[in-house]
């Protein structure tokens, strides 16, 4: 969802989020979210039994030091998207340091630590909606706050009101689906670690499937229905806010519980994120606000009104059993997490910004920082990606508009082309979409062109009164792939080649392309010599 330019320092600082999480939590975070004594059930005494008694520590607490440190680094990781592209990497590291070492294992202590303040009043986060979710999601919302937006992403006027935003589409979508598919399959694992029987794991995994599809068919219908075109990356993100959604409570809902989480987090996602991007003008690349801190309260809160008795938690929901107990213990959980999180990440982040300075340089920023801060000039090196011709030997030689050419809007009127010239030759330039150039060639041939010279070319243009749509904001034209095939006549009809050329491309629609005709001095085959029209005879 991000610029191939910066996709190495994104890897990077994921990276860093878990090695450096690793350290900070080895040095103090696991002991002071799993201690043994706790003062008044909101902090933990640090008993660093990992370095002073290693034995015991290994039988008592290495699984779960490792359970937990996974989604410490999960907290933290959320941050690296809504930040990306014009954040410092020392600046990252440090926060990165900070969320591991005390924020998450504070507020994770109250939820999952018997004997941590919310863990006692009843509240429940099966999986972490609140305690790793809304946590990464609320830093991510302050970060980029505090950042600001990337350099282009919205235009101002001369008293600094934004008075338009820009869409800056990722690179590399299919990346993106990849790392959603992965994310769907380790999120089974992300909950149902914490199964203690195999039907409670059985319903897990049913909860867990539920929501994040209904999520994704959610989205799609209400994108379909908003900008006319279901939208690939909302999507994407619908099937993340649905896993986060049903986290909290993935033991504690029943089926229908699971399909209403899943409509909500699905519409839920595209409303912040495009709320966030055009009206608060907040830039968050990949819209980890509306995917982790909005559907992490959502998730919770849902815990406190669809949860039903008879699911493996045992909780009583509002809805199930008229009883707000549950909810009022969920909405006081969330919200304190949600205030312990906004306290230290503006600490943390103000801090940043006034010592090392948290956002990079404009040059940096244009440049890109897989270079800058990483000296990587090319994420892919060999592998970036090239665009080939489709050729197809079974392609029909014509295709046959459906719109008649008498509907066509004439912009203006220019003089006809005329065949009665001073120049002895004619160059004939078609601009046309990939896939019609096995048609057309076989078109020109069968009129007697003998040779062609064939290029790819980019070209941009968007159709009046029906832009296209990014993640909610309407699209600048951007660069496209077309062909360009170059044709010099002297013996067969000029007219020929365009009207065959207008019979071939044209559809009635916008990018059936363009012909563009210029005279030619002269010829001249260097193999031979010849010149002219003798030049033009056959094909080397």
């Amino acid at each position: 969802f991000t610029r191939a330019k910066n996709a190495g320092n994104i890897i990077m600082k994921n990276l860093m989020d878990f090695c450096i999480g690793t350290v900070m939590f080895v040095f103090l975070g696991f002991s002071l979210m799993m201690a043994e004594n706790y003062i008044f059930g909101f902090i933990g005494v640090p008993n660093l039994q990992i370095f002073t008694n290693f034995g015991e520590f290994i039988n008592t607490n290495a699984s779960s030091f490792v359970f937990n440190l996974v989604f410490c680094a999960t907290a933290a990781t959320i941050v690296s998207g809504a930040m990306a592209e014009r954040t410092k990497f020392i600046s990252y590291c440090i926060y990165s340091g900070v969320i591991s070492l005390i924020v998450y294992p504070v507020e994770a202590g109250w939820v999952w630590n018997t004997q941590g303040w919310l863990f006692q009043m009843g509240f429940h986060d099966y999986a972490g909606s609140a305690a790793i979710h809304t946590v990464g999601g609320v830093a991510a919302l302050i970060g980029a706050t505090i950042l600001g937006p990337r350099i282009g992403k919205y235009k101002k006027d001369a008293f600094g009101k934004v008075i338009k935003v820009n869409a800056i589409p990722g690179h590399a979508i299919t990346i993106g689906a990849l790392g959603c598919f992965i994310l769907w399959f380790g999120w089974y694992g992300f909950n149902g670690a914490a199964a203690k029987s195999i039907p409670e794991l059985g319903s897990v995994f049913l909860t867990t499937t539920i929501a994040p599809a209904v999520a994704t068919v959610a989205c799609m219908i209400y994108t379909w229905i908003k900008n006319g075109k279901p939208d690939v990356s909302m999507c994407l993100n619908a099937s993340l806010a649905g896993l986060v959604g049903i986290t909290a409570g993935c033991d504690a809902l029943d089926a229908f519980g699971s399909i209403v989480v899943g409509i909500v987090s699905g519409i839920l996602v595209v409303v912040v994120v495009e709320f966030l991007d055009i009206k608060l003008h907040i830039d968050d690349p990949v819209g980890a606000v509306g995917v982790h801190m909005a559907n992490g309260i959502w998730g919770t809160i849902a815990v406190g009104l669809l949860a039903n008795p008879d699911a493996p938690a045992g909780l009583s929901g509002l809805f199930y059993t008229g009883s707000a107990k549950l909810l009022l213990v969920q909405i006081l959980g969330i919200s304190a997490i949600i205030l312990w999180t906004a306290i230290t990440m503006l600490i943390t982040f103000n801090v940043i910004k006034k010592t090392v300075g948290l956002r990079a340089s404009a040059e940096e920023e244009i440049m890109g920082l897989d270079l800058t801060e990483h000296g990587l000039p090319n994420s892919y090196a060999d592998f970036a990606a090239a665009t080939h011709i489709e050729y197809n030997a079974d392609a029909p030689t014509q295709v046959l508009g459906d719109v008649p050419v008498s509907e066509a809007v004439e912009v203006q009127k220019m003089p006809t082309f005329s065949e009665e010239k001073s120049s002895k030759f004619t160059k004939i330039e078609i601009i046309c979409k990939e896939r019609m150039l096995e048609s057309l060639k076989n078109s020109l041939i069968d009129i007697g062109i003998t040779g062609m010279t064939v290029s790819h070319v980019m070209g941009c243009g968007i159709q009046k009164g029906k832009p296209e749509y990014y993640r909610g904001v309407e699209v600048e034209p951007s660069l496209m792939p077309k062909i360009q095939v170059d044709i010099v006549v002297a013996k067969v009809p000029v007219r020929q080649v365009i009207e065959t050329a207008k019979k071939v491309l044209y559809t009635g629609h916008i990018g059936d392309g363009k012909i563009f005709v210029y005279d030619v001095e002269n010829v001249v085959k260097v193999r031979t010599g010849e010149e002219g029209y003798d030049a033009l005879q056959d094909v080397e």
